[in-house]
């Protein structure tokens, strides 16, 4: 399917969240993830479904100055 990722069409086979960042490669820590322009907490990444054409925002913290 395709998702808006961070405002770009991507082509995924994940069908949640959680499926999303580990085809993508992003540990959980320092990360946030928004679907709909609604944070999805850390706790329902497993249970929280993609679909067709969402928009996914995900963030991730860095350190630096």
């Amino acid at each position: 399917m395709i998702l808006i990722l961070n405002g770009h069409p991507y082509d995924t086979a994940a069908d949640t969240v959680a499926q999303l960042l580990e085809e993508k490669g992003i540990a959980a820590d320092g990360t946030a993830v928004a679907v709909a322009e609604q944070v999805v907490p850390r706790s329902q990444w497993e249970s929280t479904t993609l679909t067709e054409g969402a928009a996914v925002e995900i963030l991730t913290a860095v350190q630096g100055g």
